[in-house]
């Protein structure tokens, strides 16, 4: 491939310096005819064509194309192959830039990704945080509202039993001193207790009933 650009390059400067060169040899040539055009009217002479100046121009032509292939040509060819090298560092450095440049845009992309995953993480942890300690609110509230409910409810169960028990209490005294201005004697402690106790079973029963 470099020896092929290098020889197209030589093969156009070739081109463009040929016309010049075959100007200058052709000129002796030129002002020959010119010559044998003024004399025309004279007789043909052979001796009239001038050997030396195309010879000279020849020897010129040649010497031309020594000095270039000799000084020319190498630092063309110089040339020529350092600039292939430049634009091949070139390349080089634009397709190294374009990996970088690609690496870093999925490393990029990668840590973006890992970054919402992680917000992702985080919020759905603290949801279901927030949904674990609304339930275990709830939970708390729900059974210190049934103690509450108990203890209310085992109150009032315990006041209204007392509450009984002293009505009760009052009503067997007054029966008993009711009974005992009927039955003309006193009712001994142990019968007013009897009393009480009959008087008690009984309504339990019928708050059971």
């Amino acid at each position: 491939m470099q020896e092929r650009v290098m020889f197209n390059a030589a093969m156009r400067l070739s081109r463009s310096l040929a016309p010049g060169l075959l100007a200058v040899a052709a000129a002796p040539l030129a002002r020959a005819a010119e010559e044998a055009a003024g004399h025309a009217e004279a007789p043909p002479n052979p001796a009239s064509f001038q050997v030396a100046p195309f010879l000279a121009s020849l020897i010129l032509f040649g010497l031309v194309l020594f000095i270039l292939g000799k000084y020319a040509w190498p630092k063309l060819i110089q040339a020529l192959q350092e600039r292939e090298e430049k634009i091949r560092r070139e390349i080089e450095d634009a397709e190294r830039a374009r990996q970088q440049a690609q690496s870093a845009l999925e490393q990029y992309e990668q840590a973006l990704a890992q970054a919402r995953a992680e917000a992702q993480k985080i919020l759905d942890d603290a949801k279901a945080q927030q949904q674990a300690l609304a339930a275990q609110m709830r939970a708390q509230t729900e059974q210190e509202l049934d103690q509450l409910r108990d203890r209310a409810r085992r109150e009032i169960d315990a006041a209204k039993e007392a509450a009984v028990a002293e009505i009760y209490s009052q009503m067997a005294s007054t029966a008993t001193e009711i009974a005992s201005k009927i039955l003309q004697r006193e009712i001994s402690p142990d019968d007013q207790k009897r009393l009480v106790e009959e008087s008690l079973h009984q309504l339990h029963a019928a708050s059971s009933a």
